[in-house]
């Protein structure tokens, strides 16, 4: 088994000078430590710096986000700023930020300028990015459309678009939205398209959009990186969490980014390894945009040893030097075992990703050896008992949840009910004083604590100056009570 580090990166022939960037593009290459292109930033980069449009079948951790932002910041660098030229629809917030932060470190020695644009966060910066003009707008379908609500958000002035992980906004459902985006985008312009796979629905959409694209890699197969080290571990369902305990207690696993098939199983096994004593921290998409970049960030920084997260982030984590990707849960899918694992060995690097299989996952399995064409070698771990008993249940059955669910809202509405009748009750109540002629005054409706301003039940009026009419000694006289005669002069 592979513990991590020392990795070594496997690069093309080809350097960054070839392509004729511009010299401060260059420099920006040069200081995030880029030596050499990856092969599809060497097959992607020169067509579109010739205003080409490119179909580009291009894996995660390939190096793609170089592959398509190099070509627009070279093409925008020399023409004049004050308009949105240049778009970049991905499909989860945690790549539009990946994206952006990327761009904003090969733009760095540049006047250029960019912002992400998804949801979770307050629109207003968001507008001010189009309102000032950012050269370069990375955005989320859903989010952007929200923008188009309104006459600020223009892209008349737009020349590039790319459409980034195509085929995961498929999956996501983002298809329609995509098409309602490109209603709002000029006809003329340099499009740019990647996606792991090409499915029919994907396929099509690159004819609509693509005019005489060069085409890089479009027949070749989807499979994991070639540095990645792949296993899986049999296992029952309820002893996985003790089986990643005790390997994470062995200290072979540096840095751990563990996908889980739900948000209830990554909030349940973040809550377990934290009650075990492992730093560790979760993202999905029950958490908000601010919780998410913080656990991220922490993540990065090395604050957490494991993150835990769902598929919401397969492709919008980019950790450098990550070593281990453990699949708590079989996917579904077999793309997304790819995109998974592909969050490790980045950029032609190595790294390791295991996959804990129970029983019942075993078909799942196959589907995926049969895609990536090779059958994973199964792994057992010697000093570990297959056959104890779970000290507690790693997930509640969806039964419990609902009802538990269900006696939580059946408890808000009794207690709702029961406000709106004391409610009435007091309403009742200042009705009744009206009608028998006794002075009103603004009180709190009865509760379980007088409020400040109260004795007992008798609302305690705040001093007030003397309002004209009083009597002269201070004394305010309240209306006339029935039965009660009062003289014009009073």
């Amino acid at each position: 088994m592979r513990t991590g580090p020392p990795r070594k990166a496997i690069f093309s022939l080809m350097p960054f000078s070839s392509f004729h960037l511009h010299p401060d593009l260059l420099r920006g290459v040069k200081e995030m430590g880029f030596t050499k292109p990856t092969p599809i930033q060497n097959d992607s980069i020169p067509p579109a710096m010739e205003g080409r449009d490119v179909l580009a079948c291009a894996m995660t951790g390939s190096g793609k986000t170089a592959a398509f932002v190099l070509p627009i910041l070279h093409r925008l660098i020399a023409k004049p700023r004050g308009t949105t030229r240049a778009l970049v629809l991905t499909p989860t917030r945690e790549l539009a930020a990946q994206i952006d932060e990327h761009l904003k470190a090969l733009a760095i020695h540049t006047p250029l300028s960019g912002a992400a644009v998804f949801g979770g966060v307050g629109m207003s910066p968001q507008e001010h990015a189009f309102r000032s003009g950012v050269d370069v707008i990375v955005a989320t379908p859903g989010r952007l459309l929200d923008h188009f609500r309104f006459g600020y958000a223009k892209l008349s002035g737009l020349e590039i678009l790319v459409l980034d992980e195509a085929d995961r906004m498929l999956d996501m459902g983002f298809l329609p939205d995509i098409r309602r985006v490109l209603r709002h985008l000029p006809q003329n312009r340099q499009t740019l398209f990647f996606a792991a796979t090409m499915p029919p629905p994907i396929a099509q959409l690159t004819k609509e959009l693509l005019k005489n694209p060069v085409t890089v890699n479009v027949e070749r197969q989807a499979l994991p990186a070639v540095g990645i080290t792949q296993a899986v571990y049999p296992v029952p369902q309820d002893l996985k969490f003790a089986l990643l305990l005790s390997l994470l207690k062995r200290g072979d696993f540096k840095s751990v980014l563990t996908f889980t098939r739900t948000k209830h199983r990554a909030n349940r096994l973040a809550d377990q390894l934290t009650r075990n004593g492992v730093p560790c921290e979760r993202i999905h998409g029950n958490r908000s945009q601010a919780q998410r970049t913080q656990a991220l960030a922490a993540f990065k920084d090395g604050k957490f040893k494991v993150l835990v997260a769902t598929d919401v982030a397969a492709r919008g984590i980019d950790v450098e030097a990550l070593s281990h990707v453990v699949n708590f849960d079989v996917p579904h899918v077999p793309e997304d075992y790819i995109h998974r694992v592909g969050r490790t060995a980045r950029a032609e690097l190595t790294g390791d990703a295991f996959t804990f299989v129970a029983p019942d996952e075993e078909s799942d399995l196959r589907q995926i050896e049969r895609a990536i064409s090779k059958r994973l070698p199964r792994i057992t771990v010697p000093e570990f008992d297959y056959t104890r008993r779970p000290t507690e249940r790693f997930e509640v059955p969806i039964q419990e949840r609902i009802a538990a669910i269900r006696a939580r809202k059946a408890e808000e509405r009794t207690r709702a009910r029961e406000k709106a009748e004391r409610r009435g009750q007091h309403e009742m109540a200042m009705a009744s004083r009206q009608r028998g002629g006794l002075p009103v005054r603004p009180s709190a409706p009865p509760g379980p604590t007088a409020p400040r301003g109260t004795v007992g039940s008798r609302h305690v009026a705040p001093s007030r100056p003397q309002p004209r009419g009083g009597s002269r000694d201070g004394h305010v006289q309240g209306p006339s009570r029935p039965g009660h005669h009062r003289s014009p002069q009073s």
